[in-house]
């Protein structure tokens, strides 16, 4: 079971195992400087399907089957299903995991379900209520943008503020018997909000945020950044990653030679016009399931603070002159 050591800190007495993971993305992705650690580079945007919606599905689907069956499973032995999207009521993945027929867990933690889904399934494994637990996250750019901005086709001008919703998801399997990577910790995040109102200015919203749930778990843990091979975070950007490290310093704790960040990692900025990099729920997940879970895997890295980070406004909430609340969720992973 989980021992509580701050509000919100719980480190495992058994840590569950990652057994499976998968990372499929989308074309632009695949051109990018990770486009080699990907299990899967769909270059047609509907992914065959009518609606960027049904090809967002599909991404999850196939990303939570390749995961099953890397880890030699079957759905059947999968016995709850942690998932979320950006897209309303999670539309992407209730409709894209409907037909495995495993219970499922519905999450919303916009740029951060992917810590959020892993944080959920390992208490569903850590607990007995599960033997096993999926978590997966997805994201589409033109869905995205649809519900978000403005229809693609209005052709508005992107700030250089603004970061790239990407055409991606990625799947675990956790397991509390066998596999390579653990997860040790975790530390769920509180709501931050700085009064940033611009919707192209999300790394400097998200920002405090990551910084909060950071300083939490080192404080906690009585440990400190040169205790990790890498601090993860999801989805900060450029612009985002530099105000991080900033905040961090102020706070005592100098993470510049360890940190990186998925958004900062997906695009070349200089051939790909992404502007403050990438974004959205598959960003991190695609990221950490394709670059970092292998690298665990294979004994490269020892320890890592995945740090995903998300912004909670709709649609609504921006046109009504609402500022921007955010939210972190930690998950320290470790190698066997």
């Amino acid at each position: 079971m989980p021992h509580n050591i701050a509000r919100g800190v719980f480190l495992f007495d058994t840590p569950p195992k990652i057994e499976g993971f998968a990372a499929i993305v989308g074309e632009k992705e695949g051109q990018g400087p990770l486009g080699d650690f990907f299990d899967e580079v769909v270059t047609d945007s509907h992914f065959g399907q009518k609606t960027w919606e049904q090809a967002e599905s599909k991404f999850q689907l196939e990303a939570v089957s390749l995961a099953v069956r890397k880890a030699n499973l079957t759905k059947e032995d999968i016995d709850i299903i942690c998932a979320g999207d950006l897209i309303n009521q999670c539309t992407g993945s209730s409709y894209g995991l409907r037909q495995l027929e495993i219970p499922f867990f519905g999450l919303y933690g916009a740029c951060s379900t992917m810590a959020e889904s892993l944080i959920a399934a390992s208490l569903f494994v850590d607990s007995g209520a599960a033997e096993r637990a999926a978590a997966v996250t997805s994201s589409h750019f033109s869905t995205a943008e649809r519900q978000f901005r403005a229809p693609l086709s209005y052709g508005g001008q992107r700030t250089p503020t603004a970061q790239w919703t990407c055409t991606a998801s990625g799947a675990v399997t956790i397991t509390a018997e066998k596999g390579d990577i653990s997860v040790y910790g975790c530390c769920v995040g509180k709501i931050a909000d700085m009064d940033i109102t611009d919707i192209s200015n999300m790394g400097a919203a998200m920002a405090p945020a990551a910084m909060g749930v950071l300083c939490r778990y080192f404080e906690a843990t009585n440990s400190s950044p040169t205790d990790f091979d890498h601090i993860v975070t999801g989805d900060l950007g450029i612009l985002g990653s530099k105000l991080l490290v900033e905040l961090m310093e102020k706070q005592g704790y100098d993470i510049s030679a360890v940190h990186m960040d998925c958004g900062e990692m997906m695009f070349n900025p200089e051939e790909q016009d992404s502007h403050c990099g990438g974004s959205g729920c598959g960003c991190a997940a695609s990221v950490l399931c394709g670059y970092f879970l292998p690298r665990l895997q294979r004994g490269e890295l020892k320890k890592i603070l995945f740090t995903a980070t998300g912004a909670l406004m709709s649609a609504m909430s921006v046109q009504q002159g609402e500022s921007i609340p955010t939210i972190a969720h930690l998950v320290e992973l470790r190698s066997k």
